[in-house]
């Protein structure tokens, strides 16, 4: 039996991936680590409010990590914030995880992701993929989804309008195309389960045409 540790379990993706974890006979324990706690009892749910600037687990080991991490600038208020939450919050994740055991690290990233992108959002999706890379895992697996078909707490004006259009012309986005294509985040959430439980190590990255699969 493992021990599941997932950040941003509040979010669109990870709130569907903590009810699969929870639901998984594999995982004994499931950490959930936010800003603050859900109302949900499960036996074999952890919730911790914490500081990921200065992450300290009462666990003696961990076995699958978990990042659904993620803002926009507009919600971050600032491109440092929008970093912080969406780079340095996943990297002191992974450093501690790995130090405390950890051999896998699943991490929600973005279409587009590219360090070398001229566009800031892609450009920091990229650089903080590179940075978990480096950490040292024997296996890290990279989702990249396209547009997030699913009900937000809070409401995305222009994100609504896009899942308005690719709802109504989704037929469209077929063979090359289809990485383009919306998403369901609950089929994201049921490949990160998936996936992590193959034999193997390396780094993996997920295609959001891959994960449609699900």
């Amino acid at each position: 039996m493992k021990t599941a540790v997932i950040a941003g379990y509040s979010g669109l993706i990870g709130r569907q991936l903590l009810d699969l974890l929870l639901d998984d006979d594999r995982y004994s324990r499931v950490i959930a680590l936010g800003r603050r706690t859900l109302d949900i009892e499960n036996p074999k749910l952890i919730q911790e409010v914490v500081d990921f600037n200065e992450l300290n687990l009462e666990t003696e080991s961990i076995d699958d990590v978990f990042c659904c991490l993620g803002t926009t600038i507009k919600k971050a208020g600032s491109k440092e914030q929008f970093r912080l939450v969406d780079f340095q919050f996943p990297v002191n994740l992974g450093d501690y995880c790995h130090k405390n055991g950890a051999t896998s690290f699943s991490l929600v990233s973005s279409m587009g992701a590219n360090s070398d992108s001229f566009v800031f959002y892609n450009q920091v999706k990229g650089e903080v993929e590179k940075a978990i890379n480096n950490i040292g895992y024997s296996r890290v697996e990279v989702y990249r989804p396209s547009l997030l078909l699913g009900l937000r707490n809070e409401s995305r004006t222009a994100e609504d309008m896009g899942k308005a259009f690719m709802k109504g012309l989704g037929f469209l986005f077929v063979g090359p195309l289809k990485d383009y294509k919306a998403i369901d985040s609950l089929k994201v959430a049921k490949a990160m389960i998936s996936i992590v439980q193959d034999e193997g190590t390396g780094i993996h990255i997920h295609s959001s045409g891959e994960l449609q699969n699900y």
